[in-house]
């Protein structure tokens, strides 16, 4: 993909980004350097390569489901000011 400085300073002018033309060659420079890097990693075939959800083979350690904590339900709701079937009742903040 190819840019020129009119481009740079119409993306810049869309960004309200005041930029002067000196300012406007040296990213457009940056652009092109990166617009060719994109064209070179585009054009290395990729289609044997497996997908990957991290950078490195890291696997995640897991642990077994096992409830640790206690019931206690019945504690919390015994010092609640209004519980019915379980739930705590709170007033109506919105009509």
């Amino acid at each position: 993909m190819t840019l020129s400085v009119n481009d740079v300073k119409r993306i810049a002018d869309l960004a309200y980004i005041e930029i002067s033309e000196e300012e406007a060659k040296a990213t457009l420079n940056q652009l092109s350097g990166i617009f060719n890097l994109i064209e070179t990693m585009q054009a290395v075939d990729a289609s044997a390569v497996e997908p990957m959800s991290h950078a490195q083979n890291v696997v995640q350690r897991l642990r077994d489901d096992v409830i640790t904590e206690a019931d206690q339900r019945e504690i919390c709701q015994a010092i609640a000011p209004q519980v019915e079937a379980g739930l705590y009742l709170v007033p109506q903040v919105i009509e």
